[in-house]
């Protein structure tokens, strides 16, 4: 097990990202401090630039239970409002933190935007992990020649760079790269570099590859916070050409809690596949959700079901993801604990009672919360 001092989180003011952090400090369903549960005495740094994504106002509580404002010298949270292709900054940050772990999310994700705008993607997906990858062999002395097993650089890829599957077969470690979209391929450029440092240079690197995410925190353009708040305002309910494409669903607890045991306990070098297990119908899907949602709304589901508005197919649309997960079920122990059941109701009710959060996004309020109280490099 690795002894973990000063983890650099980037992209920890994104969807999946806080909710690492949160599971770090035990402010999750887990509720445990896994810091003080594993024995170690660690600092997180959170490196976000606050694109349209970022939102410091899901990270509130760590910050004022953990952070700098709270505890003062003795802080164990602390934020830094830097882009990761920032070369000299992410230097700075590496030698005042002194960083031994980097858990790499910062990452552009979201495919429509992608097709819209596909520079952003390569810049932050592809540059931004080079730099972060160069400066951590540099600042850590690594070479062929000088080996360390005292720190690791975890980078979080998607099922996306895979391609798409039939109406069978899954998802393999080993399974060929064959990504659609600017923003998969984008991915899937950073997942040939990150394994090139490593055979290279040696640094040591983990990497895994992920399904889609669901529960809190959730940017509200994503299907499921999206089609819930719709399902609350009475909006229409888009869904690309006939509905029929098929994701592999994971609660986003149940992603991080097998991203920190890779990271405690994979050699370096190692490739792991993270499911769900959990496959679904998009149009399947969306039905699911109008009626557990209408029935906590106490709206008749019936009604709701008109609103399904079928749109014209994003281009390269992959017809289906499904994983593989038996690598990380077998050696690291690993296994989702979350029912599809359980999270998707919960992940219902957290967006019907955090309106407020939701409306600050859309109303982009959340960017002047964030000014009022953070500087350009940092609080």
């Amino acid at each position: 097990m690795r002894k973990l001092k000063n983890i650099l989180v980037t992209g920890g003011a994104g969807f999946i990202g806080c909710n690492f952090i949160h599971y770090l400090f035990g402010l999750s369903n887990s509720g445990t401090d896994l810091f003080e549960d594993a024995g170690f005495d660690g600092r997180v740094i959170n490196v976000d630039c606050l694109t349209y994504a970022g939102n410091l106002e899901s990270l509130k509580d760590v910050e004022e239970k953990f952070g700098v404002s709270s505890c003062g010298e003795n802080a164990r949270y602390f934020f830094e409002k830097v882009d990761i292709c920032d070369r000299a900054q992410i230097e700075r940050i590496f030698k005042q933190y002194d960083i031994d772990t980097v858990i790499h999310f910062a990452a552009e994700s979201h495919v429509d935007r992608s097709i819209l705008g596909p520079e952003a993607f390569m810049k932050t997906n592809v540059m931004g992990t080079f730099t972060l990858l160069d400066v951590a062999r540099n600042y850590w002395g690594i070479s062929l020649d000088n080996q360390r097993d005292d720190v690791l650089f975890h980078h979080i890829s998607t099922d996306e760079v895979y391609g798409s599957l039939g109406e069978t077969g899954y998802f393999l470690e080993t399974t060929s790269y064959d990504p659609r979209s600017p923003y998969s391929s984008s991915k899937a450029s950073s997942d040939h570099i990150v394994m090139a440092y490593y055979h290279t240079y040696g640094l040591p690197i983990t990497l895994s590859n992920c399904t889609n995410n669901y529960g809190p925190f959730q940017f509200p353009e994503k299907l499921l916070p999206l089609m819930i708040s719709n399902i609350k305002d009475g909006k229409n309910l888009p869904v690309y050409g006939k509905g029929d494409n098929i994701r592999d669903w994971i609660y986003v607890e149940d992603h991080n809690r097998g991203v920190w045991q890779i990271v405690k306990n994979s050699p370096a070098g190692e490739k792991w596949n993270l499911g769900g297990e959990n496959e679904w119908q998009n149009i399947r899907l969306l039905n699911e959700v109008i009626d557990l949602a209408s029935k906590e709304l106490g709206k008749d589901a019936e009604e709701v079901r008109k609103t399904i508005t079928y749109v014209k197919d994003r281009p390269g649309h992959d017809k289906r993801y499904a994983i593989d997960c038996t690598k990380a079920k077998t050696r690291l122990g690993w296994e989702r604990k979350m029912t599809f059941e359980q999270g998707l109701l919960a992940t219902i009710r957290w967006y019907l009672s955090h309106g407020e959060w939701i409306a600050n996004i859309q109303s982009g309020a959340y960017k002047d919360w964030i000014s009022k109280n953070y500087t350009e490099q940092g609080r």
